[in-house]
């Protein structure tokens, strides 16, 4: 068992000394902020999730790669974002505009919301109208029938031994 202990212990050190700092992946940093804000903007499209900043999938490893290269040819960011959303549409933004195309993305939830809400209130409403012996009693609030007069008079009651 001690030694068991001994060789994990090893391994974990093993990999602790081989960690490192992660490099830049710009030699400078006012293009790596840049490429970080513009990434925040952008949609990872396989997460859906994520901007393309946060997502470790390929497709946003390599995103943020041509970002990079549009920041260093001297591209504006609009002209990024632009390039992103004629290449991927409007999805690819993580705030898209408001235009006819992405109502439903703006308005769509808030609809949903308010055609639950309706539905709630005509179906409770509906349910107050009703008589309560419309409703099936529930098996744990079921009281026992109170016996009647003629039941309890034949009954014939013994006496305890």
């Amino acid at each position: 068992m001690a030694r068991w202990i001994v060789i994990l212990t090893l391994a974990l050190l093993a990999g602790w000394t081989q960690a490192k700092e992660a490099a830049p992946a710009a030699a400078d940093p006012v293009l790596e902020a840049r490429m970080q804000r513009i990434a925040l903007e952008l949609r990872c499209l396989v997460c859906q999730n994520q901007t393309i900043a946060d997502s470790n999938a390929e497709l946003a490893v390599d995103l943020r790669n041509q970002v990079r290269e549009m920041i260093s040819r001297g591209d504006s960011d609009q002209m990024i974002i632009d390039y992103m959303t004629a290449r991927y549409g409007d999805f690819v933004l993580y705030r898209p505009p408001l235009k006819g195309t992405t109502l439903v993305l703006w308005f769509g939830p808030a609809v949903l919301l308010l055609g639950g809400l309706a539905t709630l209130y005509v179906v409770l409403r509906r349910r107050n109208r009703l008589s309560p012996d419309q409703f099936e009693p529930d098996p744990d609030d079921q009281t026992p029938a109170m016996p009647t007069p003629a039941a309890t008079a034949t009954r014939t009651t013994r006496p305890h031994d």
